[in-house]
């Protein structure tokens, strides 16, 4: 696997999920001052080999190798350096959206991803005996996440190339999965697939469903308890930590249902108000071993980091008196869609560009698959005729945009609701439309 084998080399690496665009994966080239692209070359009707050759024809001193489908040749075997030995040192760069436009890079050491992989082995309840499943791309932070994970439970583990359900599900029966998941999207397919054969369970060596990364409603869980027969072991984490909460196969339904399960060894939770008091309930701030040493934008990190090195995550929660973390929103202005973030300002910027867009507001609305849908709500411009939402996908693709990012759902309005300093107040359009 070309990530290891650069981790053992000790090199700085950049994973990029394959549903990025040119328009982001240029972005993250030049912020990361990449040296080399490695693409897989057409991979699901995309030609990743001329979107790269593309990017290093305007990006200077970039490198582009595209893989073949049967492998690197092979040789005589190469004399190694001795193996990296500064753990905390940065060689690892993912990305994530957030309120800034294109994603932000995200500095991981050796060090802070084993600690993540170590503190979720415990809660898991892994053992050597197990063989788990990565069936999203290996470039999220959860690729990383699951393979430290796996290597500390010296179990086996199952890469797919990519999640068609019906095909998932007859490799994990195949291989004798033990532990899947991903996230909320993840488990309404495998409901998706019990639901075709009822009777018979679809998963007969699964033990629990675990993941993370977009709320997960308690219907979901009690859907897959009763259906399916399975647990569903819910997690809080993001890029820049990820692991911070997670439930266990000992916990109880309710606490699996209505929680995002415990805090893991090593982290430390704050909840604070606007002011920076201590409350019960307010915006969540984490310090550990897990978190990440800061973005590639300075003024980004000190941003985020207070003087005791606690992180702000943006999300606002608070702990039950049974210490289980309970998540009641969101303070930063992020759409979490199948786990991955969404930035609305990179979205609104795109769609402005549309002639027919006068103002657009880009809004996260509840989904039962998706986490949250990707809502345009927009004012049509003077002498202009509405768009259609296939109009305003076809000018996102046009424009470079992923797809993933491009709007789901339309809305006219005549007027956006405004503050008097005229900021689009994106809470009431939530309220609105979120019960349309």
């Amino acid at each position: 696997m070309l990530s290891v084998a650069l981790a053992r080399l000790g090199a700085r690496q950049n994973p990029i999920i394959p549903i990025y665009g040119q328009r982001e994966v240029e972005a993250l080239v030049r912020q990361s001052g990449s040296k080399l692209l490695v693409v897989p070359g057409v991979w699901r009707d995309t030609d990743y080999g001329r979107i790269a050759h593309e990017i290093a024809a305007t990006a200077g001193s970039l490198d582009v190798l595209v893989m073949p489908r049967d492998g690197l040749p092979t040789g005589a075997p190469a004399t190694l350096p001795p193996p990296p030995s500064d753990a905390d040192e940065v060689r690892w760069l993912y990305s994530t959206s957030g309120t800034t436009s294109l994603p932000k890079g995200v500095q991981h050491s050796d060090a802070s991803l084993l600690a993540a992989g170590r503190a979720t082995v415990g809660p898991y309840e892994l053992t050597q005996d197990d063989i788990g499943c990565i069936p999203f791309p290996y470039a999220h932070i959860g690729g990383a996440d699951y393979l430290t994970m796996s290597l500390l439970a010296g179990m086996q583990l199952l890469l797919l190339e990519s999640f068609v359900p019906a095909q998932a599900v007859e490799l994990h029966n195949q291989y004798g999965i033990t532990a899947s998941g991903s996230g909320t999207a993840f488990y309404q397919a495998f409901l998706a697939e019990q639901r075709k054969n009822p009777s018979t369970p679809v998963l007969p060596t699964v033990r629990y469903l675990a993941g993370g990364g977009a709320p997960m409603p308690s219907q979901i869980f009690w859907d897959v308890r009763r259906e399916m027969g399975l647990q569903v072991l819910q997690g809080y984490g993001m890029t820049e930590v990820p692991m911070i909460t997670t439930g266990s196969p000992s916990d109880t339904d309710e606490q699996l249902a209505n929680t995002e399960g415990r805090p893991v060894d090593g982290i430390e939770l704050s909840f604070r108000d606007e002011l920076g008091n201590e409350v019960p309930e307010g915006e969540i701030w984490v310090r550990g071993p897990l978190v990440f040493t800061g973005y590639t934008d300075p003024a980004a990190t000190k941003e985020a980091f207070d003087e005791q090195g606690f992180f702000r995550t943006g999300d606002i929660g608070r702990l039950r008196e049974d210490g289980y973390l309970r998540l009641t929103g969101r303070a930063k202005d992020i759409i979490i869609r199948k786990g991955e973030n969404i930035s609305p300002q990179e979205v609104e910027e795109v769609l402005q560009s549309h002639p027919a867009v006068g103002a657009v507001a880009v809004i996260g609305l509840p989904d039962n698959e998706r986490g949250e849908r990707v809502c345009a709500v927009i004012e049509v411009a003077p002498g202009e005729r509405a768009p259609s939402l296939q109009d305003l996908v076809e000018h996102c693709r046009a424009q470079g945009l992923s797809l993933r990012k491009s709007p789901e759902q339309l809305a006219v309005v005549d007027q956006l609701p405004r503050t008097p300093t005229m900021k689009v107040l994106k809470r009431e359009l939530k309220q609105s439309l979120g019960r349309s």
